[in-house]
């Protein structure tokens, strides 16, 4: 891992962190990966912890190597770092509720998203009501709302994955690819262990520069604005097209 030491010291940390969350004990992780307490114990104090070995133990938690990395590099903010699995339910079951949430999230105000969306001011106050009541923001004087939660939180629990699933991805499997207005970029590459988490780490680094993007333009360009999503994936290559080939 091309990192500083104490980069990696960090990284460690909360790995072991998150493992001992879970309930992951060093005797469960050997048995779970098949090898000695002893090679769990080098590996969790660095010794021979190569991407491989550590992404398996991050997958143990339900999260990926670029995951950890974020965790591990994210500054102290006071604010909640994930929710819990109540609010997500909470989320799950009312879109605009979900929707509300997020553009807080994102930091735009109530009022930006009543107008961009042309909603109900009295849909907003519900909705905000909620949110406060899950412990999501407070609200503060002169109508202004604060999240109570990080800008970068890691969506692990599945009521939040099943709704990015639900609408998210309708979001681009209706998108016109061939239409010219169109913007996308596609690479079939092949990669090894190694190389596909340090892919996975570009995409979360796009998504914070989008983040960054966003802010440097409310803040400095004075010009009517759209909402645009963006979404970067990658997956194992579906070959099974070519099932029909291998048969001749």
């Amino acid at each position: 891992m091309h990192r500083s030491q104490s980069d990696s010291e960090r990284l460690l940390a909360v790995l072991k962190r998150e493992l001992k969350s879970h309930g992951w004990t060093g005797a469960r992780i050997a048995r779970n990966l098949s090898i000695g307490e002893a090679t769990v114990k080098r590996w969790l104090a660095g010794k021979s912890a190569t991407i491989d070995r550590l992404s398996k133990l991050a997958e143990l938690c339900g999260l990926s190597l670029a995951d950890l990395v974020r965790k591990a590099e994210r500054p102290a903010s006071g604010l909640a770092q994930e929710l819990t699995l109540a609010q997500e339910r909470a989320l799950m079951a009312d879109e605009f509720l979900a929707l509300m949430f997020v553009t807080i999230l994102a930091g735009y105000p109530p009022e930006e998203t009543t107008t961009d969306f042309a909603l109900p001011p009295r849909l907003i106050e519900s909705a905000l009501s909620r949110l406060e009541r899950l412990a999501l923001i407070d609200r503060l004087p002169g109508g202004r709302v604060r999240s109570l939660v990080d800008g970068t939180i890691i969506w692990n629990k599945a009521p939040m994955r099943t709704l990015f699933e639900q609408r998210m991805k309708t979001q681009f499997v209706t998108m016109d690819f061939s239409a010219a207005e169109s913007v996308y970029a596609s690479e079939m590459v092949k990669l090894s262990p190694q190389g596909a988490a340090t892919l996975a780490e570009l995409i979360e680094e796009f998504r914070r520069k989008v983040q960054t993007l966003a802010r440097h333009d409310r803040d400095t360009t004075h010009r009517p604005a759209s909402w645009f999503v963006s979404l970067a994936v990658m997956r194992p290559l579906d070959t099974s097209g070519l099932d029909r080939l291998r048969g001749g």
